[in-house]
């Protein structure tokens, strides 16, 4: 059942097709919610319903979506009694979401070199930006995925076969899925992962762009989503190097459809500071706007 709320948002009783368990106790859950899936953009989120005993939502970003077969992928960690209950929601029951919410990512064909930036539980919108970046046939862009985590990799990575310019030989590992797509990706860690670059990500990233040519700068824009200090980190690369930078902003919400005002955040304006809702003006921000 779906029901439109305002537009392009939809109140959706979406059917599990499946829960996939991760090391890190982390899942990705395949939801069958064709309306979602049809207005679904990278930065996007839904409001879940974790379980009937439990009363608030929990906002969790999109990492895939499928239009025509009518499904989206969510990944989440356990963290809390809601997103363990989510956990245990098995194949065929009925999960109630809101979506999809929220301003996503905007591509500017001017700056095809796009750096997409993930760490966590920021990793998914990354995925969901890194697909459609292979399915568009309009601009050539070229993506760069470099991903982060202190835990394992809500996948199996593998050696990467596309050779990067600019990154360290020691980053070695990468994504299978976006290798399939033909996109170059590279992983970091500090928990001495296989393959993984020893640090952070965002240092990883200043490794790359501290190769370039003033000429290819001028074409880069950086895309991230993870924790705070990894989105402020990122935002003085993108003042270090002179690049655009988009973030997608992580915070607690109760309604999350821009009526409660939980999850303001300040940001600078042309007019001055101002409180913005990351559920409803986000969570997508100009990176140098927020940090």
């Amino acid at each position: 059942m779906s029901a439109s709320v305002r537009g392009t948002l939809h109140l959706e009783d979406a059917r599990v097709l499946r829960q996939t368990a991760f090391a890190g106790e982390q899942f990705v859950l395949r939801l069958a919610a064709p309306a979602c899936a049809a207005h679904a953009e990278p930065g996007s989120f839904v409001h879940v319903t974790c379980d009937p005993a439990i009363p608030l939502r929990r906002p969790l970003s999109i990492m895939r979506a499928d239009a025509r077969a009518g499904w989206i992928e969510l990944l989440y960690k356990t963290v809390g009694p809601g997103l363990r209950a989510l956990a245990g929601r098995a194949s065929g029951e009925t999960v109630s979401i809101i979506g999809p919410i929220g301003t996503p990512f905007t591509l500017q064909p001017q700056r095809p070199r796009v750096v997409l930036i993930g760490g966590g539980v920021g990793i998914p919108p990354m995925i969901f930006l890194a697909e459609r970046l292979h399915e568009r046939s309009d601009a050539h862009y070229s993506p760069l995925v470099l991903m982060g985590s202190e835990i394992p990799f809500p996948f199996e990575p593998r050696a990467a076969s596309r050779p990067v310019a600019g990154l360290p030989a020691q980053a070695s590992a990468c994504l299978p899925l976006l290798e399939d797509w033909g996109i170059s990706s590279r992983l970091a860690s500090r928990a001495g992962l296989p393959g993984c670059f020893d640090g952070y990500v965002t240092e990883l990233a200043a490794q790359w762009l501290g190769t370039l040519a003033p000429a290819a700068l001028a074409e880069v824009e950086l895309f991230a989503c993870g924790p705070t200090p990894m989105l402020a980190a990122t935002a003085q690369l993108a003042r270090r190097y002179g690049v655009r930078c988009q973030v997608s902003l992580e915070e607690f919400m109760a309604c999350g459809v821009g009526g409660c005002a939980g999850c303001t955040v300040r940001v600078r304006t042309s007019e001055g500071e101002a409180m913005k809702r990351v559920c409803v003006d986000g969570p997508v921000f100009d990176a140098l706007e927020v940090f």
